[in-house]
């Protein structure tokens, strides 16, 4: 306490404050100015977003015990983000296999199941001939090829390809999803390819039909990409990969398969669900992503982007959640261009470190585009046969093969009818949402507060959710601009400033006349800093009332409030009113503007100002122990941001809080300040206020409106 107040007076004794003479405060507009008029807080925050085409550096750790640790918050916060955490219920997949094509050396089977209830995942089963006893197994996702299973690239373009020394054959070169297949299965592997939502047989949902639809934000019976659905993280790529864990355990339900030796392989989006599915699922023991790990562009469709998938995190860390599993991968002259130099030698230093310097590897190919041709191919080939173990003799060349039909790799036909009716389309999508939404309550209504349990899983999510607790916070200083005697005591005027993470906040300390004061409450409130005083500059009835009592009073401007709004640009208008956003592209599609673009790279305006709190509640403990620091939030904006910082606090903070009727599930804009992804699905206000640190708590009683008169009342009398 002794060393924050002393820092600030050998801050103002350098300080001309010539600017601020007089007997009366300075006020301009209702605003108490800690900066020079027309000056912003020196914050990172006030740059632009980041976006999908952000630089991605790999975290860097030192020891083995601290990979371990971001390890594990990596995966929760993967699982969080796709709608996985926890699990939803694996209901019976009510498999059916059928149709099978035989070929000379494996066969191909027809196979479709329910991932959830109603839910179909379709694809092609492909098991080689003449192997006894267990065999490996292969997971194959597929990128965006035009037609999924079916695709064809036509014989102009495999011309082209066969020139370029991309394919070897006709067949492979027009049809190498299927190549990628027959070879795995001459290999000895039993393969199941599967199709992405949209593509070949999985008619019921469109790709690209889930964007924002106006008709599908509904407050009940909602669609995805709609503020409902994202509010319980509900998500194309949630859906797609909880797809692929299903299609996992379908493999590994085979009795001919062998559990111990499993590998993902996928390229382009099928490559992202190939290392999102290994970071969080532990039985894939191979895996090979093509041409999708980079520290450039991390995937530009709504199947590969979540909100808070990629804060504070890129593709090249969560594909090292694969080790020490082995971990292959190629590039092209494209995004993944400079693998090799940027991200490769990153995942090497980790996989030394974990002991297995051989399970990690890439190869770029910058004389080809984008693709899975058949080079790359036969570095995967090659990959797989040495951590499987499949016993092939290197280099490993593909073979001509007779291709699948149209009609022979379908799985629907006149005994097994296509989905259609309320199986299609968005009465489909509603009943996908309802299942999930009805799923994930049954399943988190049963944890009670206090329990273990309950922390681990609803407080976990908030961890994520939120970004930051307050053991996160390092030093916090204040910079004071402007200090002066008031009525009942004193007044600063400063900044309060994070060094480490380029963050600062205007702030307001309003000492009591008898000094050192008893405890400090930090009031959070709905006008900034400005709030706690009246037109005249004096400090607000109730601020007096807490001076009186010997309390220090503490206010900030929240991030774009206050003193952050002076001087907003077209690229930052006052998020006061509309918080900024992200669009894919240039916005123009539906699914460019789904909420996934902005909050999967960017924690929302409402975590950052729970930030700011924190900011604020780690001051106030650097002056007096933390248990003698109260917090206030009264109104449907501080409320609710007290409520959560003090769930985030990790200490028995006491706190006022008045949301004034506040619900998270009544937002219905993505730009609205206290939009928060996932809030609505892990309870809401009430899982906050029970996270709470054990400190009093103050609730209003029935009624309407804000009573501060009370709330300060019960402040000033709690000891």
């Amino acid at each position: 306490m002794r060393r924050a107040r002393s820092r600030v007076r050998n801050v103002l004794s350098g300080l001309a404050l010539a600017a601020w003479a007089g007997s009366a405060l300075s006020v301009t507009a209702g605003e108490l100015r800690a900066l020079p008029p027309g000056e912003r807080p020196r914050d990172v925050r006030l740059e632009a977003l980041r976006t999908l085409d952000s630089d991605f550096p790999f975290q860097p750790v030192a020891t083995v015990q601290e990979w371990e640790a971001r390890a594990a918050s990596l995966r929760r916060q993967v699982r969080v983000a796709t709608g996985l955490w926890p699990w939803p219920t694996r209901t019976p997949l009510r498999e059916v296999v059928h149709g099978r094509v035989e070929r000379p050396e494996y066969t191909v089977d027809k196979v479709f199941f329910e991932s959830l209830p109603g839910h179909f995942v379709t694809g092609n089963l492909y098991r080689p001939r003449g192997v006894d006893g267990k065999r490996p197994a292969v997971l194959s996702p597929h990128g965006h090829a035009t037609d999924g299973r079916f695709n064809d690239q036509g014989p102009e373009r495999v011309r082209e390809e066969i020139e370029s020394g991309a394919e070897q054959f006709d067949v492979g070169g027009r049809h190498p999803l299927q190549a990628r297949a027959v070879q795995l299965a001459r290999m000895g592997c039993v393969v199941f390819q599967y199709d992405m939502v949209g593509y070949a047989d999985s008619v019921q949902l469109a790709h690209h039909g889930l964007g924002v639809r106006e008709e599908m934000n509904t407050r009940t019976r909602w669609g995805f990409s709609s503020p409902q659905a994202e509010l319980r993280l509900q998500s194309l790529m949630g859906l797609q990969t909880w797809n692929s864990a299903r299609a996992l355990d379908f493999l590994l339900s085979l009795p001919d398969v062998d559990p111990e030796r499993v590998a993902v392989e996928g390229h382009s989006g099928g490559g992202t669900q190939t290392f999102i599915l290994a970071a969080i699922d532990e039985r894939p023991s191979v895996v090979f992503p093509a041409v999708m790990v980079s520290t450039a562009m991390q995937g530009g469709c709504q199947c590969e982007n979540a909100c808070y998938l990629r804060v504070g995190a890129g593709n090249v860390d969560l594909a090292a959640l694969t080790a020490p599993r082995p971990l292959g991968m190629t590039g092209a002259n494209d995004w993944t261009l400079e693998i090799e130099e940027k991200g490769l030698p990153e995942l090497r230093s980790l996989y030394r470190m974990l002991g297995a310097p051989g399970n990690v590897g890439a190869r770029t190919f910058p004389q080809f585009g984008h693709n899975y041709n058949a080079v790359s191919r036969a570095v995967m080939y090659a990959w797989l046969n040495r951590h499987l173990g499949l016993g092939f003799a290197e280099p490993i060349r593909e073979e001509d093969y007779r291709p699948l039909s149209r009609e022979e790799a379908s799985v629907w036909n006149a005994a097994h009818p296509a989905p259609r009716g309320a199986q299609v389309g968005e009465d489909h999508e509603r009943a996908v949402l309802e299942w999930m939404t009805g799923d994930a309550r049954a399943q988190l209504e049963q944890l009670s507060p206090g329990d273990a349990e309950f922390r681990r899983v609803i407080g976990g999510a908030f961890d994520v959710i939120l970004g930051r607790r307050l053991e996160d916070l390092g030093e916090v200083e204040i910079e004071a601009t402007v200090e002066r005697e008031v009525e009942r005591g004193a007044l600063t005027l400063g900044r309060l400033r994070d060094e480490e993470k380029g963050e600062e906040l205007p702030v307001l300390l309003l000492e009591p006349a008898a000094r050192p004061s008893r405890g400090a409450v930090v009031w959070i409130h709905e006008d900034g800093k400005s709030g706690l005083v009246d037109a005249d500059g004096r400090p607000i009835v109730e601020v007096r009332r807490l001076l009186d009592t010997g309390l220090t009073v503490i206010g900030v401007d929240l991030l774009f409030q206050g003193e952050f709004r002076t001087g907003a640009t077209a690229e930052a208008p006052p998020p006061a009113v509309r918080a900024r956003r992200v669009f894919q592209g240039n916005g123009s599609q539906p699914w460019q503007r789904s909420a996934i673009y902005t909050f999967g790279y960017n924690p929302s305006l409402f975590a950052r100002r729970v930030h700011d709190v924190l900011t604020a509640v780690r001051f106030a403990g650097d002056r007096t122990p933390l248990s003698h620091v109260t917090l206030v939030g009264l109104g449907p904006v501080a409320g609710p941001l007290v409520a959560a910082a003090r769930a985030q606090a990790d200490a028995p903070l006491r706190a006022a809080v008045d949301v004034a009727g506040f619900r998270f599930e009544d937002v219905e804009r993505y730009d609205d300040p206290m939009f928060l992804p996932g809030a609505a699905k892990y309870l809401g206000l009430p899982a906050l206020l029970a996270l709470g640190g054990g400190g009093d708590l103050w609730r209003p009683g029935a009624g309407d409106g804000v009573d501060a008169a009370a709330a300060i009342e019960w402040v000033a009398r709690t000891p």
